[in-house]
């Protein structure tokens, strides 16, 4: 088979991560290689301030992302249930008329309207009847076509793959024991080996990608399929598309949301997670997924401290970055405390890429090998990453992981001086379709080393002034810190709305 444009640029991304693997040199050879991960522990956040804040302006150019639905918000909906203004029947309607509307943008993969009319019925009558089972009784949800649904098939956005599972996976039975209806599958990048999902369409302007992997999740939750939707995040899969489609994508810290049931890229790094549309949603669904409620930051009174690398803000398209600036301004204006540091930087961002494809890869083409994948049934671009990661020897994965360990130390000093680190999701806006190829790593450059470190990290929309198209603002957090993203993240959004 001739070698496509893409083939070529798969293939030589894996090939060049190995090649730097190779070049790097570790302190330490006694190292253990982190083969189940455990979590580097960050530092207490000291008080002291390394670096001078610097004012930021804010121009007037950006505002809350108009997304195209009129859907309520999770949090919205269940009051309205509660008060009996709408039933779960008529938000299941709502949504089967989303997925037809917006057909042509491809998230939905699977859709039983009997079955999920038939579910509402009975979420409605059990309402009724004073019987909610719990905090998401009767809203309807989407699921990335990676995890397991009971009745609905599992295909993994592949012709090399078809299951139809008979138990639901654990995360989704969570979301189910609170309530949860699962109105439909929505699509995936092929495997979540990818961060495009090219058979998706961006709601906000077709002719461009929805990110990915998770790319029919955060498409769905934009135009009204559901009212959130559950994917996965292993090297930007949440985040990016969030990003691109201008919606909130909450990836936690590695290990809070259970992982059984899904069909793994890669056991070491595969985090759960949802995208809502907003963050109060998010954290709503975070904890029902963890099975906790969020702790509070423990810092009542103190000014959250938002770490900035200026390098890493300014390696972005122009838009991006002062849209990422603007709003940084915007919170420094509502009381916060904007450093500049000086790592993690492009450096590290750029090392967390190659590493983050020999373990991802590596460890996807040990599944698929022992699944029986026809390869040749994959689209080139998964085809040709996975071949050439079955020719990856063992000691190179295994360094990968040893560097891994190495670099997630070094990102977690950053947070003894500030409760979270800000920078732009992507450093571009949605890439053209027919274009998107050459952005596979440039997109999942500034998302990676928080999946590495398992660190929990949200991105958060916020719009462009020039070409109207979203920006994601990314913020990371110390593991374990979800409940300082959802402050944070609770902050943009309202600096954004009452500016």
């Amino acid at each position: 088979m001739r070698a496509s444009s893409v083939d070529t640029l798969a293939r030589r991304a894996v090939v060049e991560a190995e090649e730097r693997l190779r070049s790097l040199e570790l302190a330490d050879p006694r190292l253990v290689p982190p083969l189940e991960l455990r979590l580097a522990l960050a530092p207490v956040r000291s008080d002291s301030v390394p670096h001078a804040s610097r004012a930021r302006t804010a121009s007037g150019s950006v505002a809350p992302v108009s997304l195209p639905t009129s859907a309520p918000t999770v949090a919205e909906a269940i009051v309205a249930l509660e008060e009996g203004r709408t039933t779960t029947r008529q938000l299941v309607e709502d949504s089967i008329e989303a997925a037809r509307a917006h057909a042509k943008l491809g998230a939905v993969v699977a859709l039983d309207e009997d079955a999920v009319r038939a579910e509402a019925e009975v979420l409605d009558a059990e309402r009724r009847a004073g019987r909610a089972r719990g905090a998401l009784h009767g809203i309807p949800l989407t699921v990335k076509d990676i995890i397991d649904v009971a009745g609905l098939p599992t295909r993994a956005g592949s012709l090399a793959y078809d299951d139809l599972p008979k138990v639901d996976a654990a995360s989704v039975a969570r979301l189910r024991d609170a309530g949860a209806l699962v109105i439909a599958k929505v699509a995936t990048h092929e495997f979540a080996l990818g961060v495009a999902t090219p058979q998706c369409r961006n709601p906000h302007d077709p002719t461009r990608i929805s990110g990915g992997s998770s790319g029919g999740s955060a498409i769905a939750t934009a135009v009204g399929i559901g009212l959130a939707s559950l994917g996965t995040d292993t090297r930007a899969s949440l985040r990016v598309p969030a990003a691109l489609c201008g919606v909130v994508g909450f990836k936690p810290t590695f290990g809070r949301v259970p992982a059984e049931g899904i069909v793994p890229l890669s056991w070491t790094i595969d985090h759960l997670g949802p995208i809502a549309r907003n963050v109060a949603d998010a954290g709503l669904l975070l904890e029902v997924l963890t099975g906790a409620a969020l702790p509070t930051r423990g810092a009542e009174g103190r000014p959250l401290v938002i770490g900035v690398v200026p390098e890493v803000l300014a390696d972005a398209q122009a838009e991006v970055t002062s849209t990422c600036a603007e709003v940084l301004g915007l919170l420094e204006g509502a009381g916060c405390q904007v450093l500049e540091i000086e790592r993690p930087g492009i450096a590290d961002l750029e090392l967390s890429n190659h590493l983050g494809l020999i373990v991802s890869r590596s460890e996807a083409a040990a599944f698929h090998r022992s699944q029986g994948t026809d390869l040749e049934r994959c689209i080139p671009e998964v085809r040709d990453q996975l071949q050439a990661a079955l020719e990856i020897p063992a000691v190179d994965y295994l360094d990968a992981q040893r560097q891994r360990h190495v670099l997630s130390g070094r990102a977690m000093a950053a947070f003894a001086h500030c409760d979270v680190l800000a920078w732009p999701t992507t450093p571009v806006v949605a890439p053209p379709r027919g274009d998107y190829e050459r952005y596979l790593l440039r997109l999942s450059r500034n998302t990676i080393l928080w999946s590495l470190a398992g660190c929990p990290a949200v991105s958060l929309p916020c719009r462009s002034g020039d070409k109207g198209l979203p920006v994601g603002l990314q913020l990371a957090a110390r593991p374990g810190a979800e409940a300082t993203l959802v402050e944070a993240g609770l902050l943009v959004e309202h600096v954004l709305t009452t500016r």
